[in-house]
């Protein structure tokens, strides 16, 4: 098979894999976010194995896809700000890791994850509080809603990279065997 074929196919089965996340998290509402979160990662493996533009073109194309296919339109948002915030981060990683002399480098990444996280993060809670909160949005909710955005967000990054070494790192072997 040629090499852009193989490329194609491979991503298409990882868009294929993202809507039935994003099917799943509407059918089984109680781990909504995890099935939405393991759809997610598949942006990161984009990035990873094809770079940056074809990781955005990935992001772009299995969120229109996952609109038109997956029943709950409202996490088809909430998969392209958390694709989005991966795409963020990994172009925040190699920044970071082409820089020979910076000092703190895991200070300055985290950092810089907190940052992107919540200029994503923050819009959605005061402009379109109704993708994370069903009730009424008032003050308070506001704020808890905020912090334990900050407590959730360490935990999915975390995940993400676990997935990303250990999960991802074996896979891959196998599906990219020549």
């Amino acid at each position: 098979m040629h090499v852009g074929a193989k490329k194609i196919a491979a991503a298409g089965l990882l868009v294929a894999f993202s809507v039935i996340m994003l099917v799943l998290s509407s059918v089984i509402e109680s781990s909504s976010l995890f099935f939405i979160a393991a759809g997610s990662f598949c942006v990161g493996i984009a990035i990873r194995e094809w770079g940056a533009t074809f990781g955005f073109g990935f992001l772009v194309s299995s969120t229109i896809l996952n609109l038109f296919l997956a029943p709950n339109k409202i996490y088809c948002f909430t998969f392209g700000a958390m694709g989005l915030y991966l795409w963020l981060s990994e172009m925040l990683w190699e920044k970071i890791a082409a820089v020979e002399a910076m000092s703190h480098r895991t200070l300055k990444l985290w950092i810089g994850k907190y940052v992107i996280f919540n200029l994503i993060y923050a819009p959605i809670l005061i402009f379109a509080p109704k993708l994370l909160f069903t009730g009424k949005m008032n003050g308070l909710a506001a704020i808890i809603l905020f912090l334990l955005g900050q407590v959730v967000f360490p935990v999915y990054d975390v995940a993400y990279r676990y997935f990303q070494g250990r999960i991802w790192g074996a896979l891959r072997v196998r599906l990219f065997e020549k």
